[in-house]
């Protein structure tokens, strides 16, 4: 099968590996489309160091069931199929309390360098991983589910209600999961905060009144914002959280643009302001997210605006990783970019 290897810094290939073997207690995907994530790109460029010279990368990703390993049942060859990258142990205190992410032993699909991930025509994933999507459900919505799921779970990390006023710090593809989550948990108005013109008009038609960094957020939200949803994580994405929130909000750290940041603390503490970290999801609230995406909630059509195959994923990854590429979200398609069925 054809895969995209990771050889290091800015350089990836496509390249040729045996075709996988379900193992006992495993699902075998035909991958249909994969999206290439921020962290991916971040790994791309070296800057994260979590990825590995000969890697396989890829873990936003839709496919059909090709077979199964022994001892599963529940599968159809065929059936459309989401897979829940993160695999947790399922025996530590955090799976027993339904906290797959904070699991001290998990393996994460597409970041884990011994395990062949979504950029790849087949792949063998637990099943205990794999979550059946809707029959007739736009195939590419099963994409979305992981980036989805990130903000779900930094919405809900941050306890997103109907009385809050919610700002949304990036209106890249994570900060469009936050603005997504804050709505389907009634969030009572959310704004979105994002120098890129483009990204801001996609941010509205989500929902969100969208502003430059420095624009009149709490004119929009009635309000400062109660809970903040920072999308970027870097000092200066803090600043304008702390900037844009009340006394006593919430601020949710979920993206991870920078591995330290320089934090004005006294807002903090003196205005007791509450900074939580969010990372990833818990199985309960992947498949939550997917039976959520399986209802077709309007918006998911506009998010993805980016299609290539696997000669054309190195190039994609280089236009996203310099900045040329005014995409959201691309998908690469292993198998050739078919007619698309939205």
């Amino acid at each position: 099968m054809q895969v995209l290897v990771w050889n290091g810094p800015w350089d990836l290939t496509v390249e040729t590996k045996p075709d996988p073997v379900a193992a006992a207690g495993e699902v075998l995907v035909t991958v249909a489309a994969t999206g290439i994530c921020g962290s991916d790109v971040h790994g791309f460029t070296g800057e994260n160091g979590r990825r590995h010279p000969g890697q396989v990368m890829g873990h936003e990703t839709v496919g059909r069931v090709a077979g199964v390993g022994e001892g599963v049942v529940g599968f159809t060859e065929g059936d459309v199929v989401t897979v829940n990258p993160l695999i947790a142990c399922g025996a530590c205190t955090a799976c027993a309390a339904g906290a797959e992410q904070s699991c001290a032993r998990r393996r994460v699909i597409g970041v884990h360098p011994e395990i062949v991930a979504a950029f790849a025509e087949t792949m063998a994933v637990p099943a205990t991983n794999v979550v059946a999507l809707p029959a007739g459900l736009p195939l590419e919505y099963g994409a979305l589910v992981e980036p989805l799921s990130v903000g779900y779970h930094a919405a809900r990390r941050g306890g997103c209600g109907p009385d809050d006023r919610v700002l949304v710090i990036g209106g890249g593809p994570i900060g469009q999961a936050c603005i997504l989550a804050a709505r389907r948990l009634g969030a009572h108005a959310v704004a979105v905060t994002e120098p890129a013109e483009h990204r801001r008009e996609l941010a509205g038609s989500l929902g969100a009144t969208a502003h430059a960094p420095d624009g009149d957020v709490a004119g929009a939200l009635g309000g400062p914002a109660t809970l903040v949803l920072d999308a970027v994580g870097s000092t200066a994405s803090i600043a304008g959280a702390v900037a844009h929130s009340a006394l006593g909000a919430r601020i949710v750290l979920v993206g991870m643009n920078a591995p330290r940041i320089d934090l004005p603390a006294y807002a903090v503490s003196t205005e007791e302001r509450t900074l939580i970290g969010s990372f990833c999801y818990s199985a309960q609230e992947f498949r939550e997210t997917a039976q959520w995406v399986g209802t077709r909630p309007a918006g998911l059509e506009r998010l993805v605006d980016g299609r290539v195959d696997m000669a054309g994923a190195p190039g994609a990854f280089t236009s996203l990783a310099d900045g040329s590429a005014l995409n959201s979200k691309v998908l690469v398609y292993p198998h050739g970019v078919p007619d698309i069925d939205r």
